[in-house]
């Protein structure tokens, strides 16, 4: 079986094509500007030959997934010669509500059903169901699975994802905390059991999905029980543009004084804000290092304010699993920086956690980069969010199968 895989953001489409014999990515692509001129295509195949095409109009996503499998059938390029050589396609969608609790098989229910939660996501599932739409109208009678972000959370107890307002608030409105990054948490967790030599159901294990976006999850027995992001994804530690945690009286303060709206001070938190807000340098953990290195005050402290916010979150969530067994690195940054992940570790060696310098210069490599008597191991695991997608989409559409020759029997 062959899978599809496709996350679409607001102005781009990521795919990747994964034969789930081997599990081995048959190529990997980006299309970026959708709905903007002067877009860009890039694929990459197995063997590392690259296809790129510039200045390309994109002006909606039906164009971009055409374009996305054009070039899995290019003749120099390509990886299949046919459409019907892809038997599935799996869908990240980043909010699932209280309606999901796993991924699924799409029909007009669940079409439906992602609709209404465009309001708890409105800048993520929108451009998810536009994916899906494009996909359904492209490829008539390939069954398409929604793999949500929110599902590996749905095992969070209730006081734990409850805010403390009026009740009525969470009946009518759904407010609570849903949690996000949920496919990369789960996948990490699972390859970090498998790394501890421990059954799955044994463990407790703090995990750093650490990128633009950034959120901490601790996982007891392999499901998610506490995590940082909340009601949406700007809820947590401070991020590369996201505001994180603050409180709340400031949302109104800052609307008089700065007569913003809603939808500007949104925006304000979302894309501002953030160790890109605090240095006013970049949100490029890359260049905020170089601008520390050459004595930038500001690039200094974003780097510290998003370290000791990661650091905090680890002591609170060493407390709510009882002791972890280990505490896990991944995405963008929490796979390649060895000096933040110094920041964050510095100062918690009275948890008996001792780091190999030389183990943790290594970058984007499944390791554990801490010493032998160390009594919490520390895990660098590179996330797979597109394998876990394909695993869910291949085993739903498996047991469809299966129902309907039961059904027909």
């Amino acid at each position: 079986m062959k899978v599809l895989v496709i996350n679409c953001g607001s102005s781009s489409l990521k795919y990747q094509l994964i034969d789930m014999t081997t599990e081995s990515v048959l190529a990997t692509g980006l299309v970026e500007r959708v709905t903007f001129s002067d877009g860009i295509i890039t694929m990459k195949r197995f063997d590392g030959k690259k296809y790129q095409a510039e200045h390309q109009d994109y002006p909606n996503h039906k164009v971009a997934l055409h374009a996305a499998i054009d070039t899995l059938l290019d003749p120099e390029y390509g990886v299949i010669k046919s459409m019907t050589e892809i038997n599935a396609v799996g869908h990240r969608v980043v909010h699932g509500g209280e309606k999901f609790t796993r991924s699924v098989l799409i029909d007009d229910e669940v079409e439906k059903a992602i609709r209404d939660t465009f309001e708890l996501a409105p800048l993520h599932n929108p451009p998810n169901m536009m994916g899906i739409e494009a996909s359904i109208e492209l490829m008539p009678g390939t069954p398409n699975v929604a793999v949500f972000d929110t599902t590996f959370h749905t095992t969070i107890p209730n006081y734990a994802y409850i805010y403390a307002l009026p009740y009525s608030m969470y009946e009518k409105y759904g407010i609570r905390k849903y949690g996000f990054h949920g496919t990369s948490h789960y996948y990490v967790s699972r390859r970090a059991a498998a790394m501890l030599g421990k059954p799955l159901e044994e463990t407790k294990i703090i995990t750093c999905h650490m990128g633009n976006g950034s959120s901490i999850t601790a996982v007891k027995g392999g499901k998610s029980v506490e995590t940082t992001m909340g009601f949406t994804p700007l809820e947590g530690v401070a991020m590369g543009t996201r505001c994180g945690s603050i409180d709340p009286a400031v949302v109104p303060f800052m609307m008089e004084k700065e007569d913003l709206t809603p939808r500007e001070v949104d925006t304000l938190m979302n894309k501002k804000s953030g160790v890109l807000g605090i240095s006013g340098v970049s949100n490029d953990f890359r260049e905020l290092d170089e601008a520390a290195s050459h004595g930038n005050e500001r690039a200094e402290l974003a780097l510290e304010v998003f370290s000791y916010k990661v650091k905090k979150v680890i002591g609170e969530y060493s407390a709510v699993l009882d002791y972890p067994d280990a505490i896990v690195f991944t995405a963008g940054i929490g796979e390649n920086s060895a000096s933040i992940r110094n920041r964050i570790l510095s100062g918690l060696e009275n948890f008996g956690i001792k780091v190999d310098q030389e183990k943790n210069k290594i970058r984007g490599q499944e390791i554990d980069i801490a010493t032998p008597d160390s009594k919490i191991r520390i895990l660098v695991i590179p996330t797979n969010e597109e394998l876990t997608i394909a695993r869910d989409t291949k085993e739903i559409c498996e047991t469809e199968v299966k129902l309907r020759a039961s059904i027909n029997v």
